[in-house]
């Protein structure tokens, strides 16, 4: 018991003389990912596409492409498939990778 203490002891110590990495350097505070609607409307017509329930559709990364759109990677009942969204909710494209 007294060497699980000490243990926990010396994680704490060690991990408080880390500090946390930037948020820049956050893989989920990206501001250059696309808002959650527009991954929602892409993974509702990858499912449309790959004919499976939309539950088994899930965003895997985004990223902007310009000013008005974001290109959107998902995983759609193991299959992969990439989407073009605008900044208006319009699907431009959805493609099997």
């Amino acid at each position: 018991m007294k060497g699980l203490v000490l243990a926990l002891a010396a994680m704490t110590a060690i991990s408080g003389c880390q500090s946390p990495p930037k948020p820049e350097d956050m893989a989920r505070t990206s501001l250059q990912t696309a808002p959650a609607d527009l991954q929602l409307l892409c993974a509702h017509a990858a499912a449309g596409a790959a004919q499976v329930d939309s539950a088994k559709v899930l965003p895997t990364s985004s990223r902007a492409l310009d000013a008005t759109s974001y290109s959107v990677n998902l995983d759609a009942g193991g299959r992969k498939y990439s989407c073009v969204v605008d900044t208006t909710g319009s699907v431009k494209s959805v493609t099997p990778v």
